[in-house]
């Protein structure tokens, strides 16, 4: 079916579709805030648990989320062990049964998608390492389309009245972000192979879907935060073999980037890392855009 003839028939369906009390919506992370509300509209109240601007990984199980929690009708989590540290007292402490793991109102985006860096032998002595693998997907936006698919079908279980409005939703997004993911793979051509170092192994999707070249980490093992003696070893190398950027997160320290982009004479790239990150990733098309033009602006001034 043509692309506007997709768009035309998803409208028509959202406008014809029947409105009646919103679907709460628990989402763990900017990125599944922003999908559910591309796929859910008015037809969703949606409450972020984190922000761009905290780590995943730490964060507090507090009154305020289990409350939010034990209102939800639907949980969408990254999974992969990024909130084994909260959202599973979370979950304990709400006793809410509509978002009981294993049912409809409770979904794990990682579960939808293949997974990198999936540990041979689990050693936590290698730092915060995953037993199901790298938890980071939503750095590669291909990731996103068999989520939105799968959140259409959970929402459409839940809310069966609107479940025709869930579908159009979310054709319109998979059309819009398919010819994006097109248009940003072409944009990002210059950025195959460029040798990159990164402050924590949270960029590893990413990486791979653009072809850049991860030559170090600013960490000595996952979640550990280096020493001097660790960034001095880190600068010899990228002396030896030089790196046009190095990466970070907008939720982390930039001082041990900064160290080494000084010394390196390369640039430090913030990147948004999820939806919110920085000023210019205000959506989920905003947050692949900037992406993408932060990494390119600084390809083009190596010396920073």
């Amino acid at each position: 079916m043509p692309f506007r003839l997709t768009i035309a028939l998803a409208l028509w369906l959202m406008t014809a579709a029947p409105v009646t009390a919103a679907v709460n919506v628990f989402a763990c992370e900017p990125e599944w805030a922003a999908l559910a509300e591309r796929i859910g509209g008015d037809l969703v109240s949606i409450y972020a648990a984190t922000t761009a601007k905290q780590d995943p990984h730490q964060v507090q199980a507090r009154p305020s989320l289990i409350a939010r929690a034990r209102a939800a009708d639907l949980v969408i989590c990254t999974g992969a062990e990024l909130e084994v540290g909260w959202m599973p007292l979370v979950l304990r402490q709400a006793a809410n049964p509509r978002i009981r793991p294993g049912g409809p109102g409770y979904l794990e985006a990682a579960t939808l998608v293949s997974l990198v860096e999936v540990p041979s032998v689990l050693d936590r002595s290698q730092g915060d390492v995953h037993a199901d693998g790298n938890p980071h997907i939503q750095t590669d936006p291909r990731n996103l389309l068999p989520v939105a698919q799968e959140l259409s079908r959970r929402l459409g279980q839940i809310d069966a009245a609107n479940a025709a409005a869930y579908r159009a939703r979310q054709a319109a997004f998979a059309a819009e972000f398919e010819q994006a993911i097109a248009r940003w793979q072409q944009t990002a051509a210059p950025l195959r192979y460029v040798p990159v170092v990164v402050a924590h192994k949270n960029w590893s999707y990413l990486i791979n879907w653009l072809g850049l070249r991860e030559e170090a980490t600013l960490e000595p093992k996952p979640g550990v935060p280096p020493s001097g003696g660790h960034l001095s070893d880190v600068l010899a190398r990228v002396r030896s073999d030089p790196v046009r950027m190095i990466i970070h997160a907008a939720y982390e320290s930039p001082r041990a980037a900064q160290w080494l982009a000084e010394r390196a004479r390369v640039p430090a790239v913030e990147l948004p890392f999820t939806v919110g990150g920085t000023e210019d990733a205000r959506d989920l098309i905003g947050l692949f855009d900037a992406t993408i033009a932060r990494l390119l602006r600084a390809a083009s001034n190596p010396s920073g």
